[in-house]
């Protein structure tokens, strides 16, 4: 009999989360296959076998909580390769095949009610996908049928959450109708307890991923002086530069020339300018870094995660923009490693990618300083005296950690963005 246990994850990682079984009980099991897929605060990890043989018991279902080091299934070693599988097919006799036929809706039932009695149609992979362990018990201790629960899966799987909010949509109707059925009370309810019974609410668990991001976003605003100060950018010659040189960039390179090259690079040379933006306090010392690891906003299924570009000094608007692509697919294909996520030394957010006019944003701790950007927007612009031009124009913000950065040095900074975007010709000529 073989475990299958929870790896060491990274040196700040002690637990996770079973996102999702990708094997069930019955099914054989090849060395190296994947078993389970486990969500830690930052990165998706799935979880393989070190030996072959036939998943007897899990330990974990869907959505509990699990150790490094912690037994969360077993294994029982067999000779052979899938062999174990063929009779599982065909162990059951053949009257069972217009039985599956005619009432599908009554495999998911039985199922529900008793798993231990359906063991040998296990292997059915299919079948098993229906529910989560997790939504099975919850959904056999309050007496629901599985195929009444709507589901947001795109896959179709039943998870727990999905169980608890049918129970509290189920709940509340009831509630409704036993109070329609009952006389008119010369005493009325208060407001409050009237909005909690009779308004539908809809309770879904917070994923590890975005509790950690909350807990992380609220401890940098009780321990960091965390100030704004705001810039705008005429972005005309920027986006006569892409215009005049996107064709060519793309042939030469496959891949497009965006803003964000155009920002990093910017920022960069800001930074070696203001160095104090690129360090971190530890204890009574700065650590101020000679290096530049840019991090990068990428919104992702789970949140918002913020993958490294590392060393962006040393890389081309090419390797920048590569890299951006790179990662961006690796967030939204939940493949991100948590090598691509840590020791970032600054970071940029671009709100304006889904429509923010001006926004401040959040430190990532322990960096102290980010930019944001936002929407390119036609404003009427003052060219001199006599003059005003609608401008392509983009407001600009810096948070910045005010323990170790003063104002001035933070607006020289952003002033320092502003000019470099305003001649992006001169970005060239940054070393």
């Amino acid at each position: 009999m073989g475990e299958i246990k929870v790896p060491e994850l990274a040196e700040s990682i002690s637990e996770g989360t079973v996102a999702q079984w990708l094997k069930q009980v019955g099914d054989f099991v090849e060395k190296g296959d994947y078993i389970v897929e486990l969500e830690t605060d930052k990165v998706n990890v799935e979880i393989t076998a070190e030996d072959s043989g036939v998943l007897t018991e899990l330990l974990a279902g869907e959505g509990d909580t699990v150790q490094v080091g912690e037994t969360i299934a077993r294994l029982e070693a067999k000779e052979g390769a899938s062999a174990p599988a063929a009779p599982k097919a065909e162990e059951k006799p053949a009257e069972e095949a217009p039985k599956q036929e005619a009432a599908p809706a009554q495999q998911k039932t039985v199922e529900e009610v008793a798993p231990a009695a359906e063991a040998p149609q296990q292997g059915n992979q299919k079948q098993w996908l229906i529910a989560s362990p997790a939504a099975r018990k919850a959904a056999r201790e309050r007496g629901i049928k599985l195929d009444q629960v709507p589901t947001t899966d795109p896959l179709g799987r039943v998870r727990k959450h999905d169980i608890d909010s049918y129970a509290d949509q189920k709940s509340n109707e009831q509630k409704q109708q036993a109070q329609a059925s009952k006389p008119a009370s010369p005493v009325s309810p208060s407001p409050a307890a009237s909005e909690n019974s009779d308004k539908p609410v809809e309770r879904e668990r917070m994923s590890r991923r975005r509790q950690t991001i909350a807990k992380r976003l609220v401890e940098v605003q009780q321990t960091a002086a965390m100030l704004t100060t705001f810039n705008e950018v005429d972005m005309t010659a920027v986006m006569a530069l892409r215009k005049r040189r996107k064709d060519k960039f793309f042939e030469q390179h496959d891949v497009r020339l965006g803003f964000m090259s155009f920002f990093t690079k910017a920022v960069v040379a800001a930074l070696k300018k203001y160095p104090l933006l690129n360090a971190e306090i530890q204890g009574n010392e700065l650590l101020i870094k000679k290096f530049y690891d840019i991090g990068i906003a990428v919104s992702a299924p789970d949140g918002l995660v913020v993958p490294v570009v590392r060393d962006a000094d040393r890389k081309t608007f090419a390797g920048i923009e590569g890299s951006i692509v790179d990662l961006a697919k690796k967030a939204r294909d939940n493949k991100l490693a948590l090598k691509d996520l840590q020791g970032g030394t600054f970071t940029i957010t671009n709100g304006g990618v889904f429509g923010s006019l001006m926004s401040t944003p959040i430190l990532n701790g322990p960096q102290v300083g980010i930019l944001g950007m936002h929407k390119v927007q036609l404003r009427p612009v003052a060219i001199d005296e006599e003059r005003i031009e609608n401008r392509p124009m983009m407001y600009i913000a810096l948070s910045y950690d005010h323990r170790i950065v003063d104002g001035k040095e933070a607006v020289s900074f952003l002033a320092t963005v502003k000019e470099l975007l305003e001649d992006p010709e001169s970005l060239l000529l940054e070393g």
